[in-house]
């Protein structure tokens, strides 16, 4: 499987700053069409997106009409979604956050070891979100649950062989 990263060092080893206007477009799942970024349906203005990325805005145009050009790239860019992460507003929803770190994320078997543990505890999943280890530098899983999640819960999960290490918010 091609690893999304990868590719687009690859693309822009020569320009840093075009790599970075990549992974900004990434990271938020901003698709790229015709020389334009939108966000879902909505165009995102390349001054914002160069804001974010911390370049000039006419890098960020040039990246836009680099990714628009190339049949790899934009057969990538051109399927990004962005998705609702519930994270920040889980707590004011009542639900819990956990957050966990791998002992290793190439490992199958993470997710479905710690949505087993929490599924067998009667404890219902809101949303799981996973973070690409390619993408990110420290790859990590989010589970918001539906309940408040006991102290002994989250001892099961940080036994867990593939579990590093766990975090809750509440």
């Amino acid at each position: 499987m091609p690893n999304i990263q990868k590719i687009i060092e690859t693309k822009f080893l020569n320009s840093p700053s075009q790599l970075q206007v990549a992974r900004v477009l990434l990271k938020y799942g901003l698709s790229v069409k015709k020389n334009n970024a939108y966000c879902g349906g909505m165009r995102v203005a390349a001054a914002e997106i160069a804001r974010k990325a911390g370049v000039d805005r006419r890098v960020a145009i040039l990246t836009l009409s680099v990714i628009s050009k190339d049949k790899e790239l934009s057969s990538i860019f051109a399927a990004l979604s962005p998705i609702a992460y519930l994270k920040d507003a889980a707590l004011s929803l009542g639900q819990d956050v956990i957050e966990i770190i791998p002992q290793d994320a190439s490992k199958p078997g993470i997710v479905s070891d710690v949505t087993r543990v929490i599924s067998d505890a009667g404890v219902s999943i809101r949303q799981v979100i996973t973070e690409d280890s390619h993408l990110s530098e420290e790859a990590s899983m989010t589970i918001i649950t539906d309940s408040k999640i006991s102290g002994g819960l989250i001892d099961k999960i940080r036994r867990l062989e593939h579990v590093k290490n766990v975090t809750i918010y509440k």
